[in-house]
């Protein structure tokens, strides 16, 4: 999916409780290797705790790819708008990023600025295209995604959940200028769609510290449940639309224009405002909302990551 350069509901607990990784953290990958120490002197993080967080990033990616009906999205019933990348894509991507994302936790928790988040993400989307054959199923997610890991490595979960809030607040504080200010790939499907329809995108969201992930994902997410109590797909499928309907996501201007931008957003939006989750008939009328992306080739990628990031801080931080 487009996006920035850089099991089941019950293994994302209230708390984000995941069963210990069996596997030990490992060799650094090679960005972090050779490092000097004064760039490793930050806090102290157990490499427990860096898989722990790297297992929970992974299990909101596969959480996501779960998710049905999703608008033009792909899943494991289908491919929504896609003919190059299908479930098992997204499952081998997944699967490659975990220790990825625990180097970025690592990195975090060193006090690593931008320039060497931006190394680990880089290495982390080329072992991307390696499982995929080349498919970008992930660049988005390893990018906002992996800022949100390494704000998690950086303040240090233990058991207990982070403040409300804590994620976006390190993010927009620690790494705003060097998200801005840096490299910008100009032939990249993300960059050219801000360029020319002049909306912020990934970049933008990432340095203001992911508001639209907390006013709009994770309150949409919370009353999905409350609505549906007991039914994770159902509670994911309203926090998706509601991104969907909020989200300036570079992907639908890049597939679809102004045009098909506008109509995913109303269309979105149309479902919570005619009843949503509330109605009997919610998934069917999701469904049909599904059937119209793909008709018109509609993808709102960048609300998928933004899904699969709300599930990660709803894991680890604490209800406003």
């Amino acid at each position: 999916m487009t996006g920035a350069a850089f099991p089941r509901d019950a293994a994302l607990s209230r708390t984000g409780a995941l069963p210990s990784p069996a596997v030990p953290p490992g060799p650094l990958p090679s960005s972090e290797a050779g490092l000097p120490d004064s760039e490793m002197s930050g806090r102290e993080v157990s490499g427990a705790s860096c898989a722990r967080l790297a297992a929970l990033a992974v299990a909101a990616l596969r959480l996501e790819l779960d998710t049905y009906p999703k608008p033009g999205l792909v899943s494991r019933v289908d491919s929504g708008s896609h003919a190059d990348m299908d479930a098992e894509t997204f499952a081998a991507s997944a699967d490659t990023l975990e220790p990825h994302f625990a180097a970025l936790a690592r990195a975090g928790a060193a006090g690593l600025a931008m320039p060497a988040l931006r190394r680990i993400g880089l290495e982390a989307e080329a072992a991307m295209r390696a499982a995929t054959g080349g498919v970008n199923t992930h660049r988005g997610a390893i990018f906002g995604l992996g800022l949100l890991v390494s704000a998690a490595g950086a303040l240090g979960p233990d058991a207990r959940p982070l403040s409300a809030g804590a994620l976006g607040a390190h993010v927009r504080g620690r790494h705003a200028a060097g998200i801005l200010d840096g490299p910008e790939l100009l032939h990249a499907p993300g960059a050219r769609a801000r360029r020319r329809h002049g909306v912020g995108g990934a970049p933008a969201e990432a340095a203001a510290g992911f508001p639209t992930l907390y006013r709009i994902g994770l309150p949409a997410l919370r009353r999905a449940r409350a609505l549906r109590p007991g039914d994770g797909n159902a509670a994911r499928v309203g926090c998706c639309l509601a991104l969907v309907a909020a989200l300036e996501d570079t992907n639908l201007l890049h597939r679809g224009g102004a045009a098909g931008y506008h109509f995913a957003r109303e269309a979105a939006a149309r479902f919570d405002r005619e009843g949503g989750l509330a109605r009997a008939d919610w998934f069917a009328r999701a469904e049909a909302l599904h059937h119209a992306f793909v008709a018109r080739r509609l993808s709102p990628g960048g609300a998928a990551d933004l899904l699969a990031m709300t599930l990660f801080v709803d894991a680890i931080e604490a209800a406003a």
